[in-house]
């Protein structure tokens, strides 16, 4: 019964204000209801309501049966309180299916026997004993002995309430600034009253037999109420991440190895167990990765390796990645193999087709190409020798394409990067088509020599392939010589942080068709190419992460520009007339 002639006192105040707060709490948070975590918080937060009422009520009560009824509230509330909010914090974090595992079945047996126990008390005693009114600030507050169980169901609900605290802070440290003032808030909030309660059990301080537990989830409440109401923490979800790391994994269709610092494994996904027929990740656990796999692997250096199966031959790459901890101690590898079978198939394909085309066609047209040169010497006949004439060019046509298709190869099987003087490089190249096309001019001028490592062969082949393409299909009608023949004029600068090669023609231009073949990556009959050259170029310029662009000349021709990107690598001394060189480049550029 309440004692009409007490004044009420402040802890009973206070308590009955948590609990007000928790009410109000769950109603403002009722319409998340469905979101990962929710329904376990509200469960958290009825629980807590509980255990606010059921003391700020038992503070007021000076009749002993009612009052050891309401202690018995105040335990459920106790014990519950922290069952809930691991519950909580596992489903808010991504791990919803740890509730139903075992692992989590003995909290809830502690809370089911807690709340049996506490409301049967006075039948056993083997929850507390020596129940007796110990009135302080004027509040009904009581004494009694905690038995062994009592002091493991507090144990059991503090730890439930430091291992949720731990998760939440895992997500505040996993996904940095996205949840750290949500999380951050709900783990601080848990300190205050969990302490208390900690205090209380142990009968520490001036009056043990008050909990303040009750009364100092005001403060819980208000970081609750920031982290769910001005930060809205329901509003994002962590659960989606947390998936993600869990199932990416499995999903992947590369077989995928995670090994320790010892190189023993510590999972593998579903297609690292088909393809290389491992057992489950029990079986294969903290087995050393070279016993597991079916073929050795050297993790520091590895090669790609062959494995046969139930789908034949297959050719994996293998990367390795460290992994490390979020304080970048290293804690193990990341082997990832990548299934390479078709890649290195069609590799095969290519090699064998360009042997076989520079071989045939470089004999075979060389044959044609011969004794197309000796027939037109020998015949009188002016059509049959235009026949012959056009037979010798068209071979020489054909043998020019069996070289660039070992080109083609060359950019396929990657080439290393070496310092590179371009200038000297470009100059080189200009000499060859000179001497290929005798009555072509070609100009060369080389504004800035840019020293940088670049792949030499590739780079050439994009500069030869643009000049070769100038002047191969050049009609004879340009503006810059009096007789119309091929005219080129090639360029080498630095702009900024850019060595940029140009290369102009006054010929009839490139077909708008084979452009948009290259741009759209693919040749289809109405978008195609009339050879090789500007895919080498197209090939060469994307293997050294360059630019290139086509743009019309006045009053004719293209105008070809090649970016290649310098960087801190370049080192070419500083030309003393730059200025100069830069208002004759946008000269050029504005007339070309």
């Amino acid at each position: 019964m309440i004692d009409g002639a007490a004044v009420p006192a402040w802890p009973a105040v206070g308590s009955i204000a948590a609990g007000a707060g928790t009410l109000a709490l769950i109603r403002y948070l009722a319409r998340h209801r469905g979101k990962p975590g929710a329904s376990w918080f509200l469960a958290t937060l009825l629980a807590q309501a509980t255990w606010c009422f059921a003391y700020g009520i038992a503070l007021l009560t000076f009749d002993p049966i009612v009052r050891r009824l309401l202690e018995s509230l105040v335990w459920f509330g106790i014990v519950w309180t922290g069952i809930t909010f691991l519950a909580f914090a596992l489903e808010y974090t991504g791990r919803g299916h740890v509730i139903r595992s075992r692992l989590f079945a003995p909290f809830a047996a502690v809370g089911a026997i807690t709340t049996l126990l506490a409301l049967t008390n006075s039948l056993h005693g083997l929850l507390w004993t020596d129940f007796a009114l110990d009135p302080t600030f004027g509040a009904a507050t009581v004494s009694y002995g905690l038995q062994p169980w009592a002091y493991f169901a507090v144990a059991v609900a503090t730890v439930a309430v430091a291992s949720a605290v731990f998760l939440l802070v895992d997500t505040l440290v996993d996904y940095g600034p996205l949840y750290r003032r949500e999380a951050a808030a709900v783990a601080t909030s848990a300190l205050p009253p969990g302490f208390a309660l900690l205090a209380w059990t142990a009968g520490v301080g001036p009056t043990p037999q008050l909990n303040l537990a009750p009364i100092l989830f005001i403060p819980h409440i208000a970081l609750d109420a920031y982290a769910f109401g001005r930060a809205e923490m329901f509003e994002r979800d962590p659960t989606a991440l947390r998936a993600a790391e869990r199932t990416a994994i499995d999903d992947l269709s590369d077989p995928i190895a995670v090994v320790d610092t010892d190189r023993r494994v510590v999972r593998v996904n579903a297609a690292a167990r088909n393809a290389f027929a491992l057992g489950d990740d029990e079986s294969v656990r903290l087995t050393p990765l070279a016993a597991a796999l079916p073929f050795d692997l050297d993790l520091t250096d590895p090669d790609p390796v062959d494995v046969r199966s139930a789908d034949g031959r297959r050719t994996y790459a293998v990367s390795v990645s460290p992994l490390s901890d979020p304080a970048g101690t290293p804690v193990g590898h990341t082997v990832v193999f990548s299934d390479v079978t078709e890649r290195e198939r069609r590799r095969q394909q290519l090699e064998v087709l360009n042997r076989v085309l520079r071989h045939n066609l470089r004999n075979d047209m060389g044959v044609v190409h011969g004794y197309a040169e000796l027939l037109a010497e020998e015949i009188d006949d002016d059509n049959h020798h235009r026949m012959a004439d056009a037979i010798e060019r068209r071979s020489g046509a054909l043998l020019a394409l069996g070289e660039k298709a070992r080109t083609v190869e060359t950019l396929l099987a990657g080439e290393e990067a070496a310092a590179l003087a371009l200038g000297a490089l470009v100059e080189r190249v200009v000499d060859d088509c000179r001497e290929e096309f005798p009555d072509a001019d070609v100009e060369l001028t080389v504004r800035d020599d840019p020293t940088a490592p670049f792949p030499e062969t590739t780079v050439a082949a994009a500069v030869e392939n643009l000049i070769e393409n100038a002047l191969r299909h050049h009609d004879g009608a340009g503006v810059e010589r009096p007789n119309g023949g091929a005219w080129t004029r090639v360029t080498v600068a630095r702009e900024g942080d850019e060595a940029v090669v140009r290369v102009a023609d006054d010929g009839p231009g490139i077909p708008e068709g084979e452009l948009d073949a290259i741009e759209a990556g693919r040749e289809t009959a109405l978008q195609h190419g009339s050879g090789l050259g500007l895919w080498i170029v197209h090939w060469a310029a994307a293997a050294v992460g360059a630019e290139t662009a086509f743009a019309d000349r006045e009053p004719r021709g293209t105008v070809a520009t090649i970016r290649l990107p310098l960087g801190d690598a370049w080192t070419a001394s500083a030309s003393a007339a730059a200025s100069t060189v830069e208002r004759e480049t946008a000269s050029e550029t504005a007339g070309e």
